[in-house]
C-alpha cells in the first residue's frame, strides 16, 4: 500500500479484518518503505516529464 496518507491504513484494517489478527510492525514498515519508493519515483518521473516539456 502507499504511504499512510493515501489510504495504507486500510489495507492494514482489511487485512487484520480477514486474518482476525493485526499486522505486525515489522510489516507496516516495510509496506511504508514500498509506498514511499513507489510515490517518490511517481514524483521523480513526474517531474522529469515536465521538464523535458519545457525544453
Amino acid at each position: 500500500p502507499f504511504t499512510m496518507v493515501d489510504g495504507g491504513h486500510l489495507m492494514y484494517y482489511l487485512i487484520e479484518w480477514v486474518t482476525g489478527k493485526p499486522v505486525s510492525e515489522g510489516v507496516q514498515e516495510i509496506g511504508f518503505r514500498i509506498g514511499t519508493v513507489i510515490l517518490i519515483s511517481l514524483m521523480s518521473i513526474a517531474i522529469f516529464n515536465d521538464i523535458m516539456r519545457i525544453t
